[in-house]
């Protein structure tokens, strides 16, 4: 199968299909667990998961693109948790980088076709509740899609009722009794929010704003996979202090937190 944009976009379960094949040739796995997607702040995370099997660029598999954000690694390991198999995307392609709404969902798509019946969708995002500071993670209860754009195509109606998964959360919340939790907006970006859209994301019920997971996790319901979100806030939203928000205070406030985010992820691997 070739490795075409042709093919992503007119087949995305195809182009899924091919670049799981091509990682179990790669790594010599054939069948992965769950999958962990890790967003801006959570690279250093992955290191405390397991014992790392397979490591290699995510552009050594077909449709994947290379990484075009900073503190995105761009990789895809295969990792060994007390014998549970966990496939981490390093990174992800977001939709403000215009290469379709397919390549958005192909990480996604990739690892439901790789066997993964879980996944873990992270994110580094804006806290709209004062008592958040940076590097406090916060499960994800629901979300509100604000990029005007669906991975399903036709008439394909998937329920989003309970698309974050309450018996993971209890899961969680169980391990650290102390987390919060609070409804995801995803704008489209790349451009920060203004305070203006930060009110309006209020308004509507959000408690963080972020730039990603909202179509992924559209796209991980279609493939039958049960979705946990967890989003660590790494600035206060814009408007909420007056302080101009840039993109290396969101990395800083992920390495800040690297080891505790690790050892919840290890931990909510093992009790999965």
């Amino acid at each position: 199968m070739t490795d075409s944009p042709d093919l992503l976009m007119s087949d995305p379960t195809a182009a899924a299909t091919a670049a799981a094949a091509a990682l179990a040739r790669a790594t010599g796995i054939e069948h992965h667990d769950v999958a962990l997607v890790l967003g801006s702040g959570w690279v250093p995370a992955a290191d405390l998961i397991g014992t790392t099997v397979a490591d290699l660029p995510v552009t050594d598999l077909p449709h994947f693109a290379p990484p075009a954000v900073a503190g995105h690694a761009g990789r895809v390991r295969s990792v060994d948790a007390d014998g549970t198999k966990v496939l981490v995307l390093l990174g992800r392609t977001h939709y403000y980088e215009q290469r379709g709404v397919e390549a958005v969902a192909h990480g996604v798509r990739t690892t439901a076709a790789a066997g993964c019946r879980t996944i873990v969708l992270t994110n580094g995002c804006g806290g709209l509740d004062p008592s958040w500071v940076p590097g406090t993670p916060v499960l994800i209860s629901d979300h509100i899609n604000l990029t005007g754009a669906s991975p399903l195509r036709g008439a394909t109606f998937i329920d989003l009722t309970d698309l974050y998964s309450a018996r993971l959360r209890a899961l969680c919340r169980e391990l650290e009794p102390s987390l919060p939790e609070g409804v995801y907006a995803q704008f489209r970006g790349p451009q920060y929010e203004t305070p203006a859209e930060v009110r309006m994301a209020g308004i509507m019920g959000a408690d963080l704003v972020g730039m990603s997971t909202g179509l992924e996790a559209i796209a991980a319901r279609e493939a039958g996979l049960e979705i946990l979100g967890l989003s660590l806030v790494t600035n206060l939203a814009a408007g909420m202090t007056g302080e101009p928000l840039n993109h290396e205070e969101v990395l800083e406030a992920g390495r800040a937190a690297a080891e505790r985010m690790g050892r919840l992820l290890a931990q909510v691997v093992r009790a999965l």
